[in-house]
């Protein structure tokens, strides 16, 4: 069945202000800044919202006094993003520095539910060293997967992208949605994440092209040089499948269900993304209507007889 989830993601540059900005100041700039650009995106009504890492940070402030700051602010900008969510029924996924009670810091995206509670929170794996030795920010050891009314939601952020081991947690839980936060694009890894952990992925990078990506790695959505945010619509029912043997399923899967089914070929890859816009019918029941043998099973398959057939 078609599982619609409208998606905006936002990338505007920092906030400027002064090093010297008093703190309860600062605090409450921060929050109108976010509340401005929030009203851009809120009248289409999106089931998710998106900043980048670290989005209430003030770059002009050296590290003792950002740190400080962050103590200070506490969990207020995050408490304003949760009066967001609840007031727009929507989820919002919080990127920032937070104090743990033993005096260390997790770099951290917090996904914040239509009710305004916190529905579960990522800490960043791979911190660059200069945010441990300089801003005591410990590594995360978990790829926790969310559970969102829309579907399921893992995270990164910034230098993650460049790492197997957080990449391949993901690939083996397989969420619906990998949410990106950073200071860094991370160019074609975005698409490989994408493709890699077979699912759709969204991009909010500061002061940078905001993106989303289906599970096949292609772009369906981007922010621009004049506009730094996107909102789109993406469909969650879908499932890779190979071009192996499937290609009558196909045929039969198009002539029973026309518009119903989509089948997306992006060519040379040799594998396709199949979706359900059908009410009364997932992409798991067309699955296993028509046989269909799914990208990973076929992969599971091939390598099994490789395991069987190898040269002595």
């Amino acid at each position: 069945m078609s599982r619609p989830v409208t998606i905006s993601s936002l990338g505007p540059a920092p906030m400027a202000g002064n090093a010297d900005t008093p703190f309860d100041q600062a605090v409450e700039q921060m929050i109108a800044y976010w509340r401005g650009h929030f009203a851009q995106v809120l009248p289409d009504r999106p089931d998710l919202i998106v900043v980048p890492e670290a989005c209430d940070r003030y770059p002009a402030m050296p590290i003792e006094r950002r740190l400080e700051y962050y103590s200070y602010r506490g969990d207020r900008v995050r408490d304003f993003f949760a009066e967001v969510a609840a007031e727009n029924s929507c989820y919002m996924a919080y990127s920032a520095s937070r104090d743990m009670p033993d005096g260390t810091r997790r770099n951290s995206t917090q996904i914040i539910d239509r009710q305004g509670q916190v529905a579960g929170i990522y800490n960043k794996n791979h911190v660059v060293v200069e945010e441990t030795t300089k801003g005591g920010i410990l590594c995360g050891k978990d790829a926790p997967v969310i559970e969102c009314d829309f579907g399921t939601v893992g995270c990164a952020i910034c230098f993650d992208l460049n790492f197997a081991p957080i990449r391949e947690k993901y690939a083996a839980s397989q969420p619906d949605l990998i949410v990106f936060c950073s200071m860094y694009h991370g160019g074609l890894m975005q698409n490989y994440w994408a493709y890699n952990c077979r699912a759709h992925f969204v991009g909010s990078i500061c002061n940078d092209q905001c993106t989303v990506i289906d599970p096949l790695g292609e772009q369906i959505a981007t922010s621009t040089n004049y506009h730094h945010r996107l909102t789109t619509t993406v469909n969650l029912d879908c499932k890779l499948a190979h071009l192996d043997y499937n290609g009558g399923k196909f045929r039969a899967m198009k002539a029973k269900y026309g518009r119903g089914v989509e089948i997306k070929d992006p060519g040379h890859l040799g594998c396709v993304l199949l979706t359900s816009w059908l009410e009364d019918k997932s992409i798991d029941d067309l699955v296993a209507e028509f046989e269909i043998e799914l990208l990973d099973d076929y992969m599971a398959r091939a390598l099994a007889h490789h395991a069987e057939n190898v040269e002595p």
